[in-house]
């Protein structure tokens, strides 16, 4: 009788081996896609605007910090950072206070109507209301000012909650609430009590999206803001000038913009993808 070898036993079929090959060697070069821009973005921003433009220096050069001195102190743009979280923030929150309480009341009472105006609001591109609006709120003197950026920042933020939250409170067993007025809790307090408590999950989901939505967002700070209340994303065009660009403060600003971002899904991911998971795993 013949004894098979140990370590040929142990080996798995070469149809195996080729595919996590293959599927390592792919997710590679997905994140090799992902972190290559933002790779040559940080770089930019250490280099002169002659080392830039320099393809030897493309990969060595001499660092500086010339670039963000020239953002955070000479352009203020402490500033611009104060204004795009107070926008964000309270755009987000305001969002959740309206949208939690208006998803949860479609999705128990099957307002299909409603949540399909709720679906065609977030579908409708932004540029299409930009000149009704800057109509209306200059009419209204608000053009300038940070309700109005807040306000249309709310127009995205609020259908996107309210869509996230409906499918998490579908996925929601029904049966908690109905016990919890057994028990003697009005409908309300049930929602306040039982269903708010488990929804944290989907309401940081829907809050760090929309919260990153409002940071990103360009068009409607650049029609509705002011010298004021101008935001990152605008301030960025600051570099950009008829004649000449500056890349290197161009480069550097748009760090400013993004690190904030990553560090923020980064502390927050776990969050994110239990909300987005939960509409699989509830029920």
């Amino acid at each position: 009788m013949t004894r098979r070898n140990p370590a040929l036993a142990k080996r798995k079929p070469f149809g195996v081996r080729i595919y996590k090959n293959f599927r390592f060697a792919a997710l590679a070069l997905v994140v090799l896609c992902l972190l290559a821009p933002l790779a040559w973005l940080v770089a930019s921003s250490l280099k002169t605007n002659v080392d830039i433009y320099d393809a030897s220096k493309t990969f060595f050069f001499v660092p500086t910090l010339e670039n963000y001195a020239n953002v955070l102190t000479r352009n203020n743009y402490f500033v611009f950072i104060f204004n795009s979280f107070w926008v964000a923030s309270a755009s987000t929150v305001l969002s959740l206070i309206l949208g939690v309480p208006a998803a949860y009341a479609m999705s128990r009472f099957t307002m299909h109507r409603s949540a399909l105006v709720v679906l065609m609001a977030r579908v409708i591109p932004g540029i299409s209301l930009l000149v009704p609006w800057y109509y209306v709120f200059s009419n209204m003197k608000m053009v300038g000012g940070f309700g109005v950026l807040i306000l249309s920042h709310m127009f995205v933020a609020l259908p996107l909650i309210v869509y996230i939250m409906m499918s998490y409170f579908d996925s929601m067993p029904l049966e908690l609430e109905e016990s919890a007025q057994v028990d003697g809790l009005t409908p309300i307090g049930a929602f306040q009590r039982i269903t708010l408590p488990l929804s944290v999950g989907g309401m940081a989901t829907a809050g760090i999206l929309s919260f990153i939505f409002s940071w990103n967002n360009f068009m409607f700070a650049l029609v509705l803001s002011g010298s004021k209340t101008k935001t990152l994303p605008v301030a960025i065009f600051d570099f950009v000038s008829y004649a000449s660009i500056d890349w290197g403060g161009l480069m550097a600003a748009a760090t400013v913009v993004t690190i904030p971002i990553m560090i923020i899904a980064l502390f927050t991911q776990k969050y994110i993808v239990s909300g987005m998971t939960a509409g699989a795993t509830k029920g």
